[in-house]
């Protein structure tokens, strides 16, 4: 904590004030106080202050009005600690809640944390703030700038974040600009896809094992959730995770600690979570496959990445600047578009957003055999393509009827015709690739996994 630091107290009971006051100037804070929003407003330049420090219930106004008057963080305090009131005031960009009683070394540790975390914040955001934070992310679409300048916000501060978007659309990506903008940056991030992993061995990668706590742990492990200690956990498709693992995910956010399968011992962890899913978490919590109190606890900041059709010219540019890089790694002459490209890159549908606009400029860079790639060579289907029910609709009857449906046909009916009859293991088997190509497969086809409801 920096000698000075300028606090506003925000608070309407005049012996909680004075008593915050003259607690924060034992520990050399210089305090300036206010009994409602619009006495703060009225008689301060709020961004004139280093942290404001502020009561959620307020005559008047609440607290929150507070984080859109400041570019200042706003800590706020609440006597009512459920976990709604507390996210709330999260979503709206305060740093941290403090839920009322609390001790005074509490306070004093969540204050000397704010400051802390937005002095580190500040340094580490010296780029251009034009400058997209997300590397490899084009765009200057309305939505994308929106996107880019939530970016910089939370991650400055130590918040669970959620990613909500399609696939393809660089959910990792996100995540990584998070950890590098954050002041945990000097930390590698650990990433998880949580659909990559066998059900069966999802907890004991996460949270480790003890030696002999099941049949072939022939060793203690260690998780990835203690490996990612003083660091960033990112969890790509969170909502594929097991109920059972969500439960123990809900306690290293609660009590900021593991406990190993086959362990009596907790320890405790410091990990900043970001997690990101394409499935409606909301909708899964109706279903029973998700975790109602862990969906608030990961619901706190939300960023919303735009599917690729929604984002106007941004597709072109994309392209243009995909074609290059493909050129360079690839180490071909330099490519352009003709104009039939052009036009029907931009009215293509992309179901599979960058992803596959990535995969479609390899291949015709790849494949070109002149300076222009032209329409034919991005082997994309202009018009609807068609459902994975339609696809479903007739079962594969023998040997010569495969032969007449391309691999892709041929995949989403074997899947949707027997996932209710095999798990993810026998399908991949049966498919001759790895469980992990599986999951690829689902999502580049938009077939989600079918969970089978807990008995």
């Amino acid at each position: 904590m920096t000698a000075g630091n300028h606090i506003l107290v925000v608070e309407d009971e005049a012996v909680i004030r004075s008593s915050l006051r003259r607690l924060l100037e034992r520990h050399d804070y210089k305090v300036s106080e206010a009994g409602s929003v619009q006495e703060a407003l009225d008689n301060f330049d709020i961004n004139s202050f280093d942290v404001v420090l502020s009561d959620l219930r307020l005559p008047g106004a609440p607290g929150t009005d507070l984080i859109k008057a400041t570019n200042r963080p706003v800590l706020i305090m609440t006597s009512y600690s459920s976990i709604r009131s507390a996210i709330d005031s999260m979503k709206m960009g305060a740093v941290d809640y403090i839920a009322k009683p609390f001790e005074h070394s509490e306070l004093l540790e969540s204050v000397s944390k704010v400051l802390r975390d937005h002095a580190e914040g500040i340094e580490l955001a010296t780029a251009d703030e034009f400058e997209p934070p997300v590397h490899g992310m084009i765009g200057s679409c309305p939505q994308m700038m929106e996107l880019f300048r939530r970016i910089r916000k939370v991650a400055l501060t130590n918040s669970t974040v959620l990613i909500n978007g399609e696939s393809g659309t660089g959910k990792e990506l996100v995540a990584r600009a998070i950890h590098k903008l954050s002041s945990r940056c000097e930390s590698e991030m650990i990433s998880v896809n949580c659909a990559a992993i066998p059900e069966n061995l999802i907890e004991s990668e996460l949270f480790g094992h003890e030696k002999g706590a099941f049949t072939g742990a022939t060793a203690t492990r260690t998780g990835l959730v203690e490996a990612a200690h003083g660091s960033t956990l990112f969890l790509d498709e969170i909502g594929e995770l097991p109920l059972e693992a969500q439960a123990r995910l809900l306690r290293v956010l609660q009590e900021s600690e593991i406990r190993k399968v086959g362990s009596v011992q907790s320890k405790k962890v410091d990990v900043r979570l970001v997690v990101a899913t394409h499935r409606d978490l909301k909708q899964l919590v109706v279903d029973g496959l998700f975790r109602e109190d862990l969906y608030y606890r990961i619901n706190v900041m939300t960023l919303l990445i735009p599917p690729l059709r929604d984002r106007g010219n941004d597709i072109l540019e994309l392209a243009d600047a995909i074609l290059v890089r493909t050129c360079k790694r690839l180490k071909t002459p330099v490519l352009s578009f003709a104009e039939s490209a052009s036009l029907a890159i931009a009215k293509y549908s992309w179901p599979g957003n960058v992803r596959e606009l990535e995969n479609a400029i390899e291949r015709a860079v790849v494949l070109a055999e002149d300076k222009l790639i032209g329409e034919e060579l991005l082997a994309i289907d202009t018009e609807k393509p068609k459902t994975v029910e339609t696809a479903a609709e007739t079962p594969i009857a023998s040997a010569a009827a495969i032969e007449e449906l391309s691999l892709e046909d041929y995949f989403q009916r074997f899947v949707v015709e027997h996932e209710d009859s095999m798990n993810e293991t026998q399908l991949a088997k049966k498919l001759g690739i790895s469980r992990k190509c599986l999951w690829e497969r689902r999502q580049r086809f938009g077939i989600p996994r079918k969970k089978k409801q807990e008995a």
